[in-house]
């Protein structure tokens, strides 16, 4: 048994889109207005300097982008969970993956939310937009055991969806840039 060394908190992200960073029991991933909800509350566990694995409290999953950019519910603690947590000039908190950037010019990818409250792909969220924007709302300070690393066997597995990406749950991914 692993005694617990890591202090993490549980909080709910709210966007400046006016949502709840969500997580379904089936894993999907979205928004939520509704800040009671137990689905918004999320285990931010530091795994590294200004890193951090972002957990659902109810499903245990994290949230992980993949090499398109697409967020998805992993039940494994992957390199593809870890987002490097940066606070903004407005006070917001802004995610960003610690594996994946823009070939060509090196930006970052991000998580965030559309006005719709629906998931965005990380290279179409800009780090000065609302979209990216997030207010931890901590709830209580929690000791966690070091997430142990499950590193991806197989690198291309992400890609060889054909057709429209989907989230875990089958729900398409809206493509929209807004």
């Amino acid at each position: 048994f692993v005694k617990p060394q890591l202090k993490g908190i549980v909080t709910r992200l709210f966007s400046q889109q006016g949502f709840y960073l969500q997580m379904q029991p089936d894993g999907t991933i979205d928004g939520s207005k509704d800040e009671n909800s137990d689905n918004t509350l999320f285990n931010l566990i530091p795994v590294g300097l200004r890193v951090v694995a972002i957990q659902g409290v109810k499903s245990g999953f994290y949230i992980a982008m993949n090499g398109e950019g697409m967020l998805y519910s992993s039940e494994m603690f992957t390199p593809e969970c870890k987002f490097k947590e940066s606070v903004f000039e407005n006070y917001y908190v802004i995610y960003s993956s610690t594996v994946y950037r823009q070939q060509e010019s090196g930006r970052a990818w991000f998580l965030g939310l559309t006005k719709e409250g629906q998931v965005m792909k990380g290279n179409r969220v800009k780090k000065t937009k609302p979209s990216s924007h997030f207010v931890p709302r901590p709830i209580e300070v929690c000791m966690y055991r070091e997430p142990s690393l499950h590193e991806i066997e197989d690198k291309h597995r992400s890609r060889k969806s054909s057709g429209t990406p989907t989230m875990n749950g089958g729900k398409a991914v809206n493509q929209d840039s807004t």
